[in-house]
């Protein structure tokens, strides 16, 4: 196995238990706690550092594997369609990032805010399709609800951590840091 595929396995693995984890402490905060979205954060950084097919991988993974381990989320159909929702975030996330916005804070933004609407999108469709094979709707109102109001706390908090730890990674790892707007 290569260096860097090696390298890439094993922060793999780091997010995948950070993101089992971390709910855990999250979760001690009642009124907010599930707001926060806690699973969201390490998928996103997944994606973000080490590529988008290695961040959908453990994006799908990690809510099977919580759900399967704790119970938490009920695998239908929370996590099933939560594990859609995470590998589309890491997946988007890295391949715009990487790609398409060139390493740059606006595009870190860009890539993030792309991949959060098409995160949901696909969240809201797998869970209309889940729920609908179970006899059951789901409305606008409860996937506006879902995926954006009860949401913005932990959007929130992705938008202002996650720039702020690709921050430090990139000035750690002695790389250019990510310039701003203006070219600095």
């Amino acid at each position: 196995m290569r260096r860097k595929t090696l390298k890439k396995a094993v922060l793999c693995a780091f997010f995948l238990a950070l993101g089992l984890t971390l709910p855990f402490l999250t979760g001690q905060i009642r009124s907010v706690g599930n707001m926060l979205l806690p699973m969201h954060i390490p998928v996103f950084l997944c994606g973000l550092i080490c590529g988008g097919p290695w961040g959908a991988a453990v994006g799908f993974i990690l809510p099977l594997f919580r759900s399967a381990l704790f119970g938490m989320p009920p695998l239908y159909p929370e996590a099933v369609s939560m594990a859609f929702e995470l590998a589309v975030y890491a997946g988007a996330s890295g391949l715009l990032y990487g790609r398409v916005f060139r390493r740059r804070m606006g595009g870190l933004y860009a890539s993030l805010i792309a991949a959060m609407v098409a995160g949901r999108l696909v969240w809201g469709a797998v869970k209309a399709l889940l729920l609908g094979f179970g006899g059951k709707a789901f409305t606008l109102q409860m996937f506006v609800a879902g995926a954006f109001i009860n949401a913005l706390p932990g959007i929130a908090v992705q938008l202002i951590l996650i720039p702020g730890v690709m921050t430090a990674l990139h000035l750690v790892e002695k790389k250019t840091p990510i310039k701003s707007a203006n070219g600095r």
